[in-house]
């Protein structure tokens, strides 16, 4: 059986930068323990496979695998598979010209980022409206993270869980210093595995180059120490400081730096609509690099 499959730089407008996500093709007969060794193969934070629709109006069925297992939705995944398909022939483009994606999740839009008759990028609206969780303890993030309650800003909120598809559990730190001292320490992530959910992301303000803040996501459990760039943790980041924010309607917008620790610098564009104090839609925006291409053959 032969596969073919591309890879590119997801959250970077260059080679080398941001998430590198590896686009599958042509795995329709494969099982659901195949798709899991190959995205184990690749080793990249997710992995996705393209397959036929279930229904011909969307573009095309989009299964997402980390090395760990397979994720119901994720951000980088669809922003990078969006871009892919955007230079392939056959993949049914919706009413705004880019592709819903069928996901367990549910549907996923995007669309797409065009400059000069040049596809950059995708721009993915949330699948699920904003909902925050419970607060977790300050001593049980510093202990997953290798630092101390000191080094936590609880100034604007306690660390909290939150979700637009996938829960995460969110902390601001008090400064750079504290954010590139933080490290996944994986025996706490396990004992702590029901209160940090899918990762824990730190963050703190950065105004330089440009930013809002610099943010770094540790998720050891599905075999990413860290990740350069995620776009559902900043869809979550998104609306939580939107929530935080109670006196402003309207369009709000973010920029954030993430993986600049890992010399895998990431951009990602945050959105929010805020209406009657609530928080509406959530988009991330990102561009992408495309890297290599090439086939898998399996005996």
């Amino acid at each position: 059986m032969e596969l073919t499959y591309k890879t590119v730089d997801v959250f970077a407008d260059r080679q080398f930068g941001g998430n590198p996500l590896a686009v599958v093709f042509g795995g329709e007969g494969l099982a659901q323990a195949q798709m899991q060794q190959i995205a184990r193969e690749f080793n990249y934070s997710e992995t996705t496979f393209v397959l036929p629709p279930k229904d011909p109006a969307h573009a095309a069925q989009v299964r997402i695998f980390t090395p760990a297992a397979e994720l119901p939705f994720a951000g980088h995944p669809n922003v990078g598979t969006a871009y892919v398909l955007a230079q392939e022939d056959g993949y049914e483009r919706s009413a705004s010209g880019g592709f819903l994606f069928e996901e367990l999740c549910g549907l996923v839009s995007l669309e797409l980022l065009e400059e000069d008759g040049k596809y950059l990028g995708a721009k993915l609206t949330a699948p699920a409206p904003f909902e925050t969780g419970p607060e977790i303890a300050p001593d049980l993030v510093a202990a997953c993270c290798g630092l101390s309650v000191e080094d936590l800003d609880l100034s604007r909120h306690n660390p909290i869980v939150c979700t637009t598809g996938i829960t995460c559990l969110f902390c601001e730190v008090k400064d750079l210093n504290a954010l590139a001292r933080a490290q996944a320490v994986t025996d706490q992530f396990q004992k702590y595995s029901n209160e940090s959910g899918d990762g824990i992301y730190l963050y703190t303000r950065d105004g330089s180059d440009g930013y809002d803040y610099r943010a770094r996501l540790f998720a050891p459990l599905h075999n990413i120490p860290e990740d350069p760039a995620t776009g559902s943790a900043n869809l979550s980041f998104a609306g939580l400081n939107a929530s935080l924010d109670p006196c402003r309607d309207g369009v709000l917008t973010w920029r954030v730096a993430q993986g600049v620790e890992m010399g895998r610098p990431s951009r990602l564009d945050l959105e929010v609509t805020k209406s009657g104090g609530q928080v509406k839609d959530v988009i991330v925006t990102g561009r992408c690099a495309p890297m290599m291409s090439g086939k898998l053959k399996l005996e």
